[in-house]
């Protein structure tokens, strides 16, 4: 006679996300959060739902109340290497196994399968729905932003401070006034195009500007 499953409230569930996919640089970075039952955070939300400083509020919090928090990353020439989807799983799966407790249940925001090697649940927008990946989702997102931060420093003229690394008209314009930087992902097109007119091999303007954003 086989047991019955546990409920939620008795196993060890991670909530799994990333931050900076559709970026033009920088790192994707992935969180992996198991709450308590009584975790008692107020607040939680998809992180794209909550504004800056209240992001920063929760995150201090979500490490202090968390029974385990993982954060992990895949590097630019990691994206381009692997491209972006393997990249994003390799960061997950670096979360993950940095965890200081095992899951019974990954949750992972989204409908494909990064490859856990644990029981592990798909769930698309899974961080509107499950608090453990809302808080997984705030962590990437401010462990990015803040890594973005120091970048902005580092490669000055770029606005990686203001727009993340996204594909803004801003990001853009830096992008062909000054060309790629190490922290660019080469394999996204804008960055591409723009490393070959500069080498002169295409005498193109740059196309879909805005996309990967």
């Amino acid at each position: 006679m086989s047991a019955a499953p546990l409920p939620d409230s008795c196993r060890l569930i991670a909530g799994i996300d990333e931050a900076g996919r559709g970026c033009l640089a920088g790192p994707v970075v992935a969180a992996a959060v198991i709450l308590p039952a009584d975790h008692g955070l107020v607040g939680l939300n998809d992180s794209k739902q909550l504004s800056a400083p209240a992001r920063e509020k929760l995150f201090p919090q979500i490490q202090q109340r968390a029974l385990a928090w993982a954060i992990a990353s895949a590097s630019a020439a990691e994206i381009d290497r692997l491209n972006i989807l393997q990249a994003n799983f390799l960061a997950m799966r670096r979360a993950v196994a940095a965890l200081g407790l095992k899951p019974a249940l990954c949750r992972v925001d989204g409908n494909q399968d990064p490859r856990l090697g644990l029981p592990t649940a798909l769930v698309v927008g899974g961080d509107a729905l499950h608090e453990e990946i809302m808080a997984a989702s705030i962590l990437a997102k401010v462990a990015r932003d803040r890594l973005l931060r120091e970048l902005d420093v580092q490669y000055p003229g770029y606005g990686f401070a203001q727009h993340k690394g996204y594909g803004t008209a801003v990001h853009l314009a830096a992008l062909r006034r000054l060309g790629p930087c190490a922290e660019h992902r080469m394999s996204f097109a804008p960055c591409a195009q723009r490393s070959l007119l500069e080498a002169g091999a295409v005498a193109v303007p740059l196309a879909g500007e805005g996309a990967g954003a």
